[in-house]
């Protein structure tokens, strides 16, 4: 309750306000001029990049007709977010295989993590959703309905992919970052101490895994399946 007894307003949400006030005069931009004008500022630069002052220079207006449209860089990362995971093609038939619809969604999703890194930087919040993301949700869902596991089940399965996809992206693009001659010489030295003698189960697990030890993306698709079978049986 409010002051003199009034109920204090819910905040909304970006996606709950009108993008354009009924009074005022007609907006000269709009929330997918700012959305895409900060995906090409963090797809260059990072997510540091982002600032309202820089979104607002590259649409060459001031900082402060932002917030007309948003209340803050928070919002703009949640557009941001939104507008990259549209990017996912969920327009396929699902086969019924559960496991099978949830690794080609990974896979989209891996890509784009890929395509657009400063994902990674993005602060973590389970209900950073918007409409697409909704949509996703959605589908995984809808995915996952041939599965015998509860409601609260399949959603920790879609959390937890999720995850899954965030940590071997994160390895894939250090691995792109890193130069090939250390990988080979840290993969070489892993090798090497493992048969010396005193790792004899570690020996035996690398055995003939010296490929996939500097490549994720071969791993990829292999640790999300096994994931998979492993949480919906």
């Amino acid at each position: 309750m409010g002051r003199g007894g009034l109920v204090a307003e819910e905040p909304l949400t970006v996606w709950e306000r009108p993008e354009r006030g009924a009074r005022g005069p007609r907006p000269d931009r709009s929330r997918a001029q700012i959305t895409a004008a900060a995906v090409e500022l963090a797809d260059a630069d990072g997510l540091t990049a982002v600032s309202m002052r820089r979104v607002a220079t590259k649409l060459a207006t001031g900082p402060a007709s932002l917030y007309r449209y948003v209340s803050g860089r928070a919002e703009i990362l949640d557009l941001m977010v939104d507008a990259v995971v549209g990017e996912i093609d969920l327009g396929a038939r699902l086969s019924g295989d559960p496991v099978e619809d949830l690794l080609a969604l990974a896979v989209q999703s891996q890509a784009i993590h890929l395509r657009h890194p400063w994902l990674l930087d993005v602060p973590s919040e389970p209900l950073r959703l918007g409409p697409n993301g909704l949509d996703y949700l959605e589908h995984a869902l809808r995915a996952l309905a041939p599965a015998s596991l509860s409601d609260q089940a399949k959603l920790e399965t879609i959390g937890l992919l999720n995850g899954l996809v965030t940590q071997l992206s994160r390895a894939e693009l250090h691995v792109q970052r890193s130069s090939t001659g250390r990988q080979q010489a840290q993969a070489a030295y892993l090798i090497n101490a493992a048969v010396a003698g005193r790792h004899p189960l570690l020996a035996q697990a690398l055995a003939g895994q010296a490929d996939t030890l500097t490549a994720p993306r071969v791993q990829f698709e292999r640790l999300a399946r096994r994931v998979l079978v492993g949480l919906i049986g």
